[in-house]
């Protein structure tokens, strides 16, 4: 008896239990406190979500914003690089250490090589170079392959470059297909001619595709440049117009592409 005397001098009497055992004297342990509890917790967490989410979305934001700026200067800073490497050990071994001389030299090299090519002394120059080259075996299907394509983004428009931008229903019906006119021909069948386009249409970029005898009444003409159209392909569709408009004043008459065969 005396030692729950000095129990009850230590512990309030409403804190001991009916059988001696004292009860906790914790503030969470009221039912007040415990239905009070748990909103505060959901709050702070929702806090943390909004901050977070916010802080994720600013993040990705400045991601998406830098991204093509960094893409575009790492390109151009390597293609000043690359060209400046075709003159720079020149100057270099001269003891002139300028960087970006060898670039504009490069640069000033290629717009004299337009010039000269433009010329009838240039055109009869490369005429004998490129008569080299096609006696190469291996050699001469790389420059004829790489010639196509540089020619189809040359301002000249020449006989072999791409003439329009076509809108062609392939694989199947209800589905377009990009492709380029390249020329027309004449197919001569026993009773009558029919005149028909050559459609290239790219299948892996804009160095490879399949090559189609379409007839011209069954291609449309979208109102894209011939260079509209290359970067189309080349940036996988994401620089196509959201509209595209076909006849009227965009629609070319068959009769601009004259026929290749006689």
């Amino acid at each position: 008896m005396a030692a729950i005397r000095d129990l009850e001098l230590l512990i309030p009497v409403s804190n001991i239990s009916n059988n001696g055992a004292p009860k906790s004297s914790s503030i969470s342990s009221s039912p007040d406190n415990a239905t009070l509890s748990p909103p505060h917790h959901s709050g702070q967490e929702a806090f943390s979500k909004v901050i977070r989410s916010w802080a994720s979305k600013k993040f990705m934001t400045g991601c998406v914003i830098l991204l093509p700026i960094a893409i575009t200067f790492y390109v151009t800073w390597g293609f000043v690089r690359f060209v400046d490497g075709f003159f720079s050990p020149i100057y270099n071994h001269l003891g002139i250490n300028i960087f970006g001389l060898g670039f504009v030299t490069s640069i000033t090299f290629i717009f004299l090589v337009g010039i000269f090519m433009s010329s009838w002394l240039g055109a009869s120059v490369l005429t004998l170079g490129e008569w080299f080259i096609k006696k190469m075996p291996l050699v001469s299907y790389i420059y004829a392959a790489s010639k196509q394509i540089s020619g189809a983004i040359s301002p000249d428009q020449s006989s072999n470059a791409f003439k329009e931008v076509a809108l062609v229903k392939h694989p199947r019906i209800g589905e377009y297909a990009l492709g380029f006119i390249t020329s027309s021909i004449i197919l001569r069948k026993p009773r009558d001619e029919e005149e028909l386009y050559c459609v290239y249409i790219p299948t892996n970029h804009l160095y490879l595709g399949d090559i189609f005898l379409i007839s011209p009444d069954d291609i449309l003409r979208p109102n894209l440049s011939v260079r509209e159209g290359i970067e189309i392909v080349i940036s996988g569709g994401m620089s196509i117009p959201q509209v595209l408009t076909t006849g009227g004043a965009h629609a070319k008459h068959v009769s601009r592409i004259p026929s290749q065969v006689k």
